[in-house]
């Protein structure tokens, strides 16, 4: 689907397109060097990118020692920096080139940013290795504390020193910093202080030789960059063709963002190649927004915008539909990746043990008392109790599991309930709620109380409220308190019962974990054994069974009441969730973003192991449509609840909903500017 409404494009949502590129080196021959670097720069223009990073010295050559210093190369080099300059002239991307460029009777080893036949700024290295195989100093001089300089080269003058930052006048968070190989292995990277100058992409122009075991150490080193830098980094390493007498090279390049992968290139190639990602800088603002320790680290720097030099250039973007060249996870709370997962559920699990644990203990309950539905999330409330039990070398049979069936519930959820109370060994019983709830609506006058079929909110609540009173009376009178089992996508949709309903407990040990994550914790629960046999048949029968409240009785047809059909599907909430509370990504971004997951076309992350059977695809139309849902129901209708709601534990980086923790918002807000930017952007 190809279209030039703005809303397709990754500019028009605060991606950039960057590039780590690995041309082919011949070592020592500028003119076929700045060859390569033409045409990676012509084919990344092909692939719209934005910002293209070539390696170290890629025009000069890196590993020819002592021929740095001969003038005849040094000429060549500069000749060959003023081919790549004319070729840009109508090329799209930003070049970041490497050269040894002679300046005031020293040579420095050099990045520079060329721009549509503009070189907008020369950056020198600021560390020069000398140790082990590096023998920088005999032929560079040190860039470190150059600032607010000049350099005439390949016919231009332009700024010179490592005081610069890129700024495109014309697209908001495209601004970038270069730095060179050494630069980043040094204890204070330059590039640290050109984030805190407010460069969001970070880039790396690199020669690093390979060994073995030091391609993971780049990784970790723009891992942990972009990171801490609260920013993108782009490395580009010198590829093969530099590998001569002693040393080899592999032409390693990395895109990282927010210390996560986004691209890798294969390593030891034998042509020239160009790994490409969309970079979400507007993401990386809006985190730096937030995080106030960022600023505070600006500020204890002595506020390294004041020394930087901003250089500003006509990018003109074009806001074509180009594609996304981003991995999007369909599920952002559930790690694509099996360590990952596994790695994750094994410590939500436990934080929810543990947090329950503590419960436990500082308030001396005896008892445990839980109402078991036979759904997902009592489910999941139920097995972290008894591994909390477990662990307090309490016997099981403390906790008290209540089966509460109402009008509409189904055989097969209270048998599947039933049979997880005895698996577990808790202590099961069973309170039929129906005779009170029929008192009450007759009580009120309601028209079910007279025999008439009215299945309204009253008639759901009537239930849902019974039961939770029953719990709470329950806990008073076998000296226990009453464990909550709604989770993190209910209180963000505000499907809960306020006042003494599903929403109120004791201890809402599932308040901050979402519903695409509950499934799979049950999931690693049984994968792992952590519970016997019988009780991982009956998870798994759990697991297989269409979500629902059963509070209104099956139609005609026989068909139970199902909560997505009347709320939409919590995969996509749960998508909107995340992007928007945990990132503040605008509306109309988290529709695009969810557009690429989740249209088929594109290829989104799908979960290790997620059933084949349940593989949905959303068009753009019923994206936009439980988008604007959500936003309603989030900000506009159930922020009140959300301000009341009892204590439970952090689970995810994803953020939680508590008042008291990652979320703070007034119960009386209005959703009309998210509402309002979504359709206005909208196609």
């Amino acid at each position: 689907m190809m279209t030039q409404h703005r809303f397709y494009s990754i500019h028009r949502h605060g991606l950039i397109r960057v590039g780590a590129c690995t041309p082919l080196a011949t070592a020592g021959d500028p003119a076929a060097n700045a060859e390569a670097t033409i045409a990676l720069a012509r084919q990344g223009h092909e692939a719209a990118a934005d910002l293209l990073v070539f390696p170290e010295l890629n025009l000069s050559s890196y590993a020819i020692d002592d021929l740095h210093l001969q003038d005849a190369l040094c000429d060549a080099a500069e000749a060959a920096l003023a081919q790549v300059v004319e070729a840009s002239t109508d090329l799209r991307p930003v070049l970041l080139v490497g050269a040894a460029l002679r300046r005031n009777g020293r040579l420095y080893n050099c990045a520079v940013a060329v721009s549509r036949g503009r070189i907008l700024g020369v950056v020198p290295k600021s560390f020069l290795p000398n140790y082990r195989e590096y023998y920088e100093k005999r032929w560079f001089a040190e860039g470190a504390g150059l600032t607010g300089l000049e350099i005439t080269v390949a016919g231009q003058r332009a700024p010179f020193g490592t005081d610069l930052i890129f700024a495109a006048e014309d697209l908001p968070d495209f601004v970038f910093h270069a730095e060179i190989c050494e630069d980043f292995w040094a204890p204070t990277p330059p590039s640290t202080a050109g984030a805190l100058a407010g460069a969001l992409i970070l880039c790396n122009l690199s020669a690093s030789n390979i060994v073995v075991g030091k391609a993971r150490d780049r990784e970790m080193l723009c891992a942990a960059q972009s990171a801490r830098a609260v920013g993108a980094y782009v490395y580009s390493a010198a590829g093969p063709g530099e590998s001569t007498t002693d040393l080899s090279w592999d032409g390693q390049g990395l895109v990282y963002e927010l210390g996560e992968q986004l691209a890798a290139s294969h390593r030891f190639a034998s042509a020239d190649a160009t790994i490409y990602a969309d970079v979400d800088a507007g993401r990386i603002r809006l985190e730096r927004m937030r995080m106030g320790t960022f600023n505070d680290a600006a500020a204890a720097s002595g506020h390294p915008e004041t020394r930087f030099r901003r250089i500003g250039f006509a990018h003109q973007p074009d806001f074509a539909d180009v594609g996304l060249k981003r991995q999007v996870r369909r599920f952002p709370f559930v790690p694509s990746n099996p360590v990952s997962l596994d790695e994750d559920c094994y410590e939500a699990f436990n934080i929810q043990v543990e947090a329950l644990h503590k419960r436990i203990t500082a308030t001396g309950a005896k008892r445990l008392i839980i109402g078991v539905s036979g759904g997902l999330d009592s489910t999941h409330a139920l097995i972290v109790a008894a591994k909390a039990f477990d662990r307090l070398d309490k016997p099981r049979s403390d906790i008290l599991g209540f089966t509460m069936p109402g009008f509409a519930t189904s055989e097969g959820t209270k048998a599947n309930a039933w049979t997880l109370m005895n698996a577990l060994g808790i202590t099961g019983d069973e309170i039929d709620i129906r005779p009170a709830a029929r008192q009450m609506l007759a009580d009120m006058d309601h028209p079910f109380g007279r025999g008439e079929p009215v299945y309204d909110i009253a008639f759901e609540n009537v239930q849902a409220g019974l039961r939770t009173d029953y719990l709470f009376r329950l806990a008073n009178q076998r000296e226990g308190f009453v464990l909550g089992t709604g989770d993190l996508s209910e209180l963000a949709l505000g499907w809960c019962t306020y006042g003494v309903g599903d929403q109120m407990s004791h201890y809402a040990v599932n308040a901050g974990v979402p519903k695409t994550l509950i499934q799979y914790l049950i999931r690693w629960a049984i994968q792992t054994d952590q519970f016997d046999a019988p009780t991982n048949e009956v998870l798994d029968a759990i697991l297989a069974t269409e979500i629902s409240p059963e509070l209104v009785p099956a139609g005609d047809d026989g068909q139970l009441q199902s909560t997505e059909s009347k709320v939409g599907p919590y995969e996509l909430h749960d998508f909107f969730l995340h992007h928007i509370v945990r990132q503040g990504l605008s509306p109309s971004k988290v529709a695009f973003l969810a557009w690429h997951a989740w249209n088929d076309s594109e290829g989104g992350a799908w979960p290790i192991d997620f059933p084949q059977a349940k593989r949905n695809a959303y068009d753009l139309e019923t994206i936009a449509r439980w988008l604007e849902s959500f936003l309603w129901r989030f900000f506009q209708t159930s922020q009140f609840k959300r301000s009341a709601i009892p204590n439970g534990p952090k689970v995810s980086g994803g953020g939680a909903l508590s008042p008291r923790g990652d979320w703070r918002a007034p119960s009386d807000g209005v959703a009309k500017p998210w509402v309002e930017e979504l359709r206005a952007a909208l196609p």
